[in-house]
């Protein structure tokens, strides 16, 4: 074998490399065709075909890495439907599920830095496979891809024009259209350079003030990840004209670089999580769509959603965190949206797969519909909940995966039963440790499985005391 396959490794949701180091043209060319095959193996008897959509994103030689995936998986006896330009992952797997394919195999890494590329494995049902595919992926690297005797076709197709049109069959479209256009709410988005630009725009006209639009492979020296700390512009931008125009609504709407992750800006630019979003989508959905079924968290979610989906009469099935055990319930179950505090979300109605631009319309929709702005709304949902809580995340380097064994060690053999002054009530271990405080606050301490990392979350009734708390975990780990 030519790379060192068993260096390759996949991920939650993919194979991510530093493009020129470990993601290459040729690690790429190996990678693809295997990846084909398990596809086949997997989902091959469902659709009776050898049909794989390609597509990709707008990072450093995108479209280059997506053409050499193609060439090989046509070459190893694959029909190919290959994407005219970059667009969003789930508009990828959307078209495996539409044009009733074994997959799609997208270039994209995601919200990770520009010098990162990657290659995302979608099912034959919309959404990422599941681990025992990818394992099967990685199993299979070094195994030989014959040549086909006959190479399969590479089609080309629009990958933006199905998916939004099935996107604006989901909303009162035409209302958000009339709504923008007459002036009465005004709607900005941050595309973060990403495969979002141009979106929001497709889809309800020219009223769009996009942010960022131009590709920056670099990404300003940032990542395309709908964190505050890389959105100063875009919140800058949104305080100046707060201040110019007082009247109507103001939604500002923020996308990863693959748009499957959403973050949002009220009218008063605060920045708004999924933590946020999330309760505001069941409420929205569930009184003016008279949608239901189950509401699917992981175990990272706020516990204002818990609240806000037992005001609807709704049940909540909690997971551990990322979004592939959201979409293992949403395949057995009828749920009404699954979401992640990374700011995934997807619909029981859609593919089981996160959708940005799917929630945002849903977003705009209550924002429309209800004539309040998000933040507004956010606050009548803690009224109604009598429930306010602050959130923050940090993830915390380790000096070694030695301390991280460590560290987690002396979280098995002496639990923790007080933090920062507080008393432990209740230690949940569904994934990492999650410990619930007498003062109604929560600290989940989470260990990345493959790098020294500490993930620590916490939401507590004020950012003073979410602060209290990080600071003091933080203290203990070092």
């Amino acid at each position: 074998m030519p790379v060192a396959a068993n260096s390759i490794k996949f991920g939650t949701d993919g194979w991510r490399g530093v493009i020129a180091d470990e993601f290459t043209f040729e690690r790429l060319a190996v990678v693809a065709p295997v990846a084909a095959k398990v596809l086949l193996n997997t989902y091959g008897e469902q659709v009776g075909n050898r049909k794989i959509v390609v597509g990709y994103d707008r990072r450093f030689m995108a479209e280059d890495f997506a053409a050499k995936v193609s060439e090989a998986i046509s070459a190893a006896g694959f029909d190919v439907l290959f994407s005219q330009t970059y667009a969003p992952t789930p508009a990828f797997s959307w078209a495996a599920k539409q044009e009733n394919a074994l997959g799609a195999l997208v270039i994209t890494a995601s919200h990770n830095p520009g010098k990162y590329s990657g290659l995302k494995v979608k099912s034959a049902f919309g959404g990422s496979v599941p681990p025992e595919v990818t394992r099967e992926i990685e199993r299979s690297l070094n195994e030989e891809i014959p040549q086909a005797e006959e190479p399969g076709k590479i089609e080309y197709f629009n990958s933006w024009h199905n998916y939004c049109a099935e996107l604006e069959s989901k909303v009162d479209i035409a209302k958000i259209r009339s709504v923008i256009a007459s002036g009465k709410l005004t709607l900005f988005a941050d595309v973060m350079h990403g495969a979002a630009a141009g979106g929001l725009e497709r889809l309800l006209g020219k009223g769009v003030k996009e942010i960022n639009s131009n590709r920056d492979p670099t990404f300003e020296g940032g990542a395309p990840e709908p964190l505050p700390k890389y959105l100063s512009y875009f919140i800058q931008t949104m305080k100046n004209y707060q201040h110019e125009q007082s009247t109507g609504l103001t939604v500002g709407l923020v996308f990863d670089g693959d748009c499957d992750r959403i973050a949002a800006v009220d009218g008063d630019a605060n920045f708004l999580s999924s933590q946020i979003l999330i309760p505001i989508l069941i409420d929205h959905l569930t009184k003016r769509r008279n949608f239901s079924g189950e509401v699917v968290k992981t175990v990272s979610g706020s516990d204002l959603i818990p609240r806000v989906a037992a005001l609807n009469n709704l049940s909540v099935f909690e997971t551990p965190v990322g979004y592939k055990y959201i979409t293992d319930r949403m395949l057995t179950a009828q749920v009404l949206l699954g979401g992640e505090e990374s700011g995934g979300i997807g619909y029981g109605n859609h593919i089981p797969e996160r959708d940005a631009l799917l929630s945002a319309l849903y977003i705009l929709e209550a924002v429309v519909e209800s004539g309040l702005n998000l933040g507004e709304y956010y606050r009548q949902l803690q009224l109604q909940t009598d429930f306010v809580s602050a959130y923050d995340r940090i993830d915390l380097p380790l000096a070694s995966m030695e301390v991280r064994a460590r560290l987690l060690t002396q979280l098995q053999t002496y639990p923790l039963n007080n933090i920062a002054g507080k008393p432990v009530i209740d230690c949940q271990i569904i994934d990492g440790y999650k410990f619930r405080l007498q003062d109604t606050s929560w600290l989940m301490i989470r260990f990345s499985g493959t790098e020294p990392v500490l993930r620590l979350y916490c939401e507590a009734p004020t950012l003073e005391q979410v602060h209290a708390n990080l600071a003091w975990v933080k203290q203990w780990a070092e």
